[in-house]
């Protein structure tokens, strides 16, 4: 099936939530913590009305759901799941890896994509069957296979106290050229980009993974999840290059 128009829409619907959520950094933002301590501003919440709302007019018969709180169940076998602010953190201090993220399910599986990031003025969209564009350049994963020239990216290093598996990742970092952590849904379009060929993420929800799904896997990478499966619904994912899988799953996929 063809989703050119539906990456079309959301496209459009996440700039110009983008340039609200602007408007309400440059006014001064009202932030509070949720439960589970991550942190949410009266954009979040303003920015994630306005794109249900644009959804809903573009395509009324679909579901949605979003990280601030959005329900609604679909008509037509398809679920759009929003992240309004992806990168609240980096947001709130000014920072440029923040953007807005849509991705589309259909029939429980995750067919559209869009990633777009504001200050860094890019893009990202993906459709099943499609490919994946950056600013409408195709992007590929890399083709590197060595870990001394490989690029790892690794997310929530500050909670690395709740992981089983905390004591053996200095030593699995050290095995790679570089390391970086630029904050979840930037690491995955770097891997998609093939600027860097590895992004382990040992927390995640629904919202911060469905397009992202779409955009790698577009590109010619791998996602997958620490059950081993391609579900975005465990709480967690890793995604590389195809060089890397059998690493991945041999370190952090456990029976």
């Amino acid at each position: 099936m063809d989703y050119e128009k539906e990456v079309a829409a959301a496209r459009r619907i996440a700039v110009r939530s983008a340039e609200m959520a602007i408007r309400h950094f440059e006014r001064g933002i009202q932030l509070e913590d949720k439960s589970d301590d991550s942190p949410v501003t009266d954009a979040d919440k303003e920015c994630e009305v306005f794109l249900s709302k644009a959804l809903e007019e573009a395509f009324p018969d679909d579901g949605q759901m979003g990280e601030e709180g959005v329900a609604k169940p679909s008509r037509s076998g398809r679920t759009w799941i929003i992240d309004p602010i992806d990168g609240t953190r980096d947001f709130i201090r000014g920072n440029q890896q923040w953007g807005v993220l849509l991705g589309l399910e259909d029939n429980g599986k995750p067919v559209a994509g869009v990633a777009h990031f504001p200050i860094q003025a890019k893009t990202y969209t993906a459709a099943v069957g499609g490919g994946a564009w950056c600013n409408d350049k195709r992007i590929r994963v890399s083709t590197i296979s060595d870990a001394n020239r490989a690029v790892v990216c690794f997310n929530g290093l500050q909670n690395n106290r709740k992981w089983p598996y905390r004591d053996m990742v200095m030593d699995f970092l050290s095995q790679f050229w570089c390391v970086r952590s630029m904050s979840g849904s930037p690491d995955v379009v770097m891997v998609a980009a093939g600027q860097a060929d590895i992004w382990v993420e040992p927390s995640a929800k629904p919202w911060d993974l469905c397009p992202m799904k779409v955009i790698v896997e577009e590109a010619g990478g791998v996602f997958f999840n620490f059950k081993g499966t391609d579900s975005i619904y465990e709480g967690n994912a890793l995604v590389c290059n195809p060089h890397f899988e059998k690493l991945l799953r041999e370190t952090f996929v456990k029976p």
